[in-house]
């Protein structure tokens, strides 16, 4: 049977992506040096490949607020890019995405009309459309657009889907929609309600039985039967929690308030109490950035009363949250106030304009957005790091060579990545330098290996483990010494891995085919 999918231009043609190593810039390192937050500043295709290797199954949540490909030109952002395109740049992105996920993990896609049926499908075939659990209608505006030429689009949209099928958000308690519980009698167990159902909302011929009460009365049962068995009412009717009115002519159920489990999240967000707005999101920049001019901050941000709820549905404290579209650095200084960790990508210059001081400012205790809410005091750190540059360069012979930024230490961790392995330097064995999953090693070197240096190796190295070994040169017949020791050359080793030498995947698409003039005309003729 054919596969449901949907097709554009240059779909297929995804890049092979450098998994690229993350330098530490211990310079812009702010608050506890024992956190292991991260800032990446990088292209966030470059930085998602990096953080797959290490960080594969282990990120609980992801919220990402792309580009919405409005036609605008945004001045942070190049949002005015064509459907194929805008396709082509989410679609390696999301792979990644899920593959960071954990298995009980879930991802938030914030998105408007222009794109989102388009998101939908594509996140079908990504995620699996059992895993699709909702598109919740964000109201992000308090106030029309009186001067819209048709309609005053006043909401965006939110994709939910899990990382498995039968992901489901926490049910939260919801006061406003607890206000009929009361406490007249000053019952000690506290407020309750004695209208909740006692009828079945589906058609149960087993729980359809008539019942008798203590003075004879007959009360017949609810079109679809009880909600429970009769020997479970007469449990009930034991605790209190069912009993017969008055005139013995239907069974009233008390619930307490301390009882109730919290309620399903409404796909509807309108309380803007709750989720908040756009304005009020531009307020929180304003008030985080006096000195910067309004038209200098982001034109779309959100809210950090929207991330708040996002993580209060699909976190809980100390888990990992991902955002690898952080514009004005939301998500992650939200997930710092609520007690998340957090990874943040940003790749303009606002990484270091607006979500580096804004995280400084979190970590010092700034009281703007949910701080009073969640009684954010300060406290807490991050790291910043940087993508490094290409490791395979091509020199002015046309030779492809190792790149010269790389010092020793850069060049057996990016090798060790491009293989697959960990780096992790063993303290006492100097030839493992990284270990797989398979429970294999990996050693590279920069200097010449030569059989003894080899059969030293060999003799440290027990039957049962595997060492890759890449070198720049070895003595002939080194690759078949031994049956558990491969020895590769560099770079040749690692030409084929991957694609070098890009450093931004905004645009990635094969240019549109150009239509033969010749076929034109046929056209017009016919």
């Amino acid at each position: 049977m054919q596969k449901l999918e949907l097709t554009w231009i240059g779909k297929g043609d995804e890049p092979a992506v450098e998994p690229r190593i993350l330098l530490h810039d211990a310079s812009k390192d702010y608050g506890d040096p024992a956190a292991d937050n991260m800032l990446i500043h990088g292209d966030n295709l470059l930085a998602l490949k990096a953080l797959e290797q290490e960080f594969a199954g282990q990120v609980k949540c992801i919220y990402i607020d792309p580009p919405y490909n409005t036609g605008s030109a945004f001045e942070h952002y190049n949002d005015n890019l064509e459907h194929s395109t805008w396709l082509s740049l989410m679609v390696p992105r999301l792979r990644i995405l899920r593959n960071l996920l954990s298995d009980d993990g879930s991802i938030w896609i914030s998105i408007d009309d222009e794109e989102r049926d388009y998101l939908k499908v594509v996140c079908d075939e990504i995620f699996g459309r059992n895993c699709f659990v909702s598109a919740v209608c964000w109201r992000n505006s308090d106030n029309s657009n009186n001067n819209a030429l048709t309609f005053s689009i006043d909401h965006n949209y939110i994709l939910v889907y899990g990382r498995n099928p039968g992901w489901r958000p926490k049910f939260l308690n919801d006061p406003s929609k607890r206000t009929h519980f009361k406490n007249p009698n000053n019952d000690p167990r506290g407020p309750w309600f004695d209208g909740n159902p006692v009828n079945n909302p589906g058609l149960r011929v087993n729980l359809q039985y008539n019942i008798t009460t203590p003075n004879g009365k007959i009360i017949k049962h609810p079109p679809n039967g009880w909600r429970w068995s009769w020997e479970t009412i007469q449990e009930k009717m034991k605790t209190g929690e069912i009993r017969f009115s008055e005139d013995e002519t239907r069974l009233i159920r008390r619930t307490y308030l301390n009882d109730m489990e919290g309620l399903p999240p409404s796909t509807l967000w309108t309380d803007l109490d709750t989720t908040g707005h756009t304005r009020k999101a531009k307020y929180e920049l304003k008030n985080l950035f006096p000195e910067v001019p309004v038209t200098s901050l982001f034109s779309t941000p959100k809210p950090e009363l929207l991330i708040n709820y996002v993580l209060q549905l699909a976190t809980n404290s100390g888990d990992l949250v991902l955002d690898s579209f952080l514009g004005s650095g939301t998500t992650a200084a939200v997930a710092h106030k609520m007690g998340r960790r957090y990874i943040g990508i940003e790749l303009g210059e606002h990484c270091y304009t607006h979500c580096l001081p804004r995280l400084q400012k979190v970590v010092d205790g700034e009281q703007g957005g949910i701080s009073k809410a969640v009684d954010w005091q300060g406290g807490g750190g991050f790291k910043l790091y940087e993508l490094a540059s290409t490791l395979i360069v091509t020199d002015k012979h046309g030779q492809s060579v190792i790149n010269d930024k790389y010092n020793a230490q850069m060049l057996v961790a990016a090798i060790a990545k491009l293989n697959g392995y960990d780096y992790a330097p063993d303290t006492d064995v100097f030839w493992k330098q990284g270990k797989s999953q398979a429970g294999s090693f990996i050693f590279v070197t920069t200097e010449y290996l030569t059989a003894a240096q080899l059969d030293d190796i060999s003799r440290d190295l027990p039957e049962y483990e595997r060492l890759l070994i890449c070198a720049p040169a070895f003595d002939i017949g080194l690759g078949k010494r031994y049956e558990n020791i491969n020895v590769r050359k560099i770079p040749q080793s690692v030409l084929d891995k991957c694609e070098y030498g890009a450093d931004n995947y905004n645009l990635n698409i094969v240019n549109p085919p150009e239509l033969d003039e010749d076929e034109w005309e046929d056209g017009e003729d016919a």
